[in-house]
């Protein structure tokens, strides 16, 4: 879909993912972490956002990102700080974006971006 038509979805889980959500900005509350990963991209999402739950023992709450772009797909988390971890909707309202992988820095994406403001204008909740 074209920017402005992506739908958005809220996912306090990304286990939630399912077939119907695939052209979707799906953003978890779900850790960053390589688990996480396999459940986003058994679904074809524009962009999957994931909380980087402080980083993690060697990088481990954001190993996701890395796994998405060797799959070609769009991934990035907040901060922790920003945004209570397993809750969706406080990351969508006051998430500010930690890390990105190169496709998601394509669609614009950057680290100290408030999520919202990112994708504003090119996302629509249904």
């Amino acid at each position: 879909r074209p920017p402005g038509r992506w739908r958005l979805r809220l996912f306090d889980s990304v286990t939630e993912l399912g077939a119907t959500d695939a052209g979707t900005v799906a953003v978890t509350g779900s850790h960053g972490g390589r688990s996480a990963a396999h459940y986003a991209l058994a679904v074809p999402l524009v962009l999957a956002v994931f909380n980087d739950a402080g980083g993690g023992k060697d990088g481990a709450g954001i190993a996701a990102l890395a796994l998405m772009q060797a799959h070609g797909r769009a991934a990035a988390t907040v901060a922790q700080t920003s945004a209570r971890i397993g809750d969706a909707p406080d990351a969508w309202a006051h998430g500010v974006l930690s890390h990105v992988n190169e496709a998601a820095a394509a669609l614009g994406l950057a680290p100290g971006l408030r999520l919202r403001d990112a994708l504003a204008g090119r996302v629509r909740i249904d």
